[in-house]
């Protein structure tokens, strides 16, 4: 069977229309639906229903098409094993990561790596971590930068980072704020060291979370969930730097981890939290896939400048 038909179809099912695949593949869409009918002739069933809002995998074509995937897969890690042998270290390396998360950790951890490995060509992918899990296990990504806890267990983990967590506070009195919260307004100097508070402090304040699909939305409800509350969120985002503005005009709380605290705001202060909490980044990578030279070399390169990569950020 020609390997192209396996493509053909995975590439259908990705698009959900054969107008976009034909597209994505550069050929003719009559040309794709003639190959797909051929194919679905000589397997003795349909692959897609077919109706106005697009196309969908039958049952007996959604087997088809991920044993296609596989397939695919096994290919291109076979393709790329075989370079690397030839080259030593690939030419090319892409990686997943959360738009703020990158900003921060990624600089000074690209600028080592390519430093060592100039003629390596690194393509980035920012999505939510759910988004990067999937394109990490389907191969569209050689790894990703994810904070724990990873969903997916096709995927295989190696830790970067661990970081404390912070309450991230208005620094001026707001109506909403209990007497607990005013008392600590009371108190606090901008750079003295803060008493850590319990989480539980922010139990009847506005809170700003991130929206569904980003992991660091889950640590943060299952820290207060440890401590027995929900939290009234009144605000939910896809970005942290978003969630750090809104404390700094009075609209609420955040937990934010260190890594992304404004340091040099004098509109937000930092509070420790008694529970100690932490999170954690790490490198995830499909479990049973060939992995790159280039992407195991940037990992050793995080592990090598962990310190300094941290101190920078």
């Amino acid at each position: 069977m020609d390997m192209r038909l396996f493509e053909y179809a995975a590439e259908i099912f990705k698009k959900g229309s054969f107008t976009k695949a034909a597209a994505s593949l550069h050929i003719a869409q009559p040309s794709l639906s003639q190959q797909i009918k051929k194919l679905e002739g000589e397997l003795g069933f349909p692959l897609f229903y077919r109706n106005r809002e697009g196309v969908s995998p039958t049952p007996q074509g959604m087997r088809f098409i991920r044993k296609a995937q596989d397939i695919l897969r096994s290919r291109d890690e076979l393709l790329c094993e075989m370079r690397d042998q030839l080259e030593e270290m690939g030419t090319e390396l892409s990686i997943g990561v959360p738009a703020v998360t990158g900003g921060y950790l990624l600089p000074p951890l690209l600028k080592a790596f390519l430093k060592k490995h100039p003629n390596v060509q690194v393509q980035l992918t920012e999505d939510s971590p759910a988004a990067l899990e999937k394109m990490t296990e389907n191969g569209t990504v050689d790894l990703s930068i994810l904070p724990l806890p990873i969903e997916n267990d096709r995927l295989a983990i190696r830790p970067i980072l661990t970081e404390p967590l912070f309450l991230a506070i208005p620094n001026e009195r707001e109506n909403w704020m209990t007497g607990q919260l005013r008392k600590l307004m009371d108190s606090v100097r901008p750079h003295a060291e803060k008493t850590p508070l319990a989480l539980k402090t922010a139990e009847d304040v506005p809170f700003i979370l991130l929206k569904e699909g980003y992991g660091f939305r889950r640590i943060v409800l299952d820290l207060c969930a440890e401590e027995g509350f929900q939290p009234k969120m009144t605000f939910k985002t896809s970005s942290i730097e978003t969630a750090q503005s809104l404390v700094e005009h009075g609209m609420g709380v955040t937990v934010v981890p260190r890594m992304v605290m404004r340091q040099g705001s004098d509109r937000i202060v930092y509070v420790p939290l008694q529970s100690d909490p932490s999170r954690t980044l790490v490198f995830a990578y499909p479990e049973t896939c060939y992995l790159s030279r280039a992407a195991r070399a940037f990992m050793e390169t995080a592990k090598k400048n962990q310190t300094s990569m941290y101190e920078e950020v």
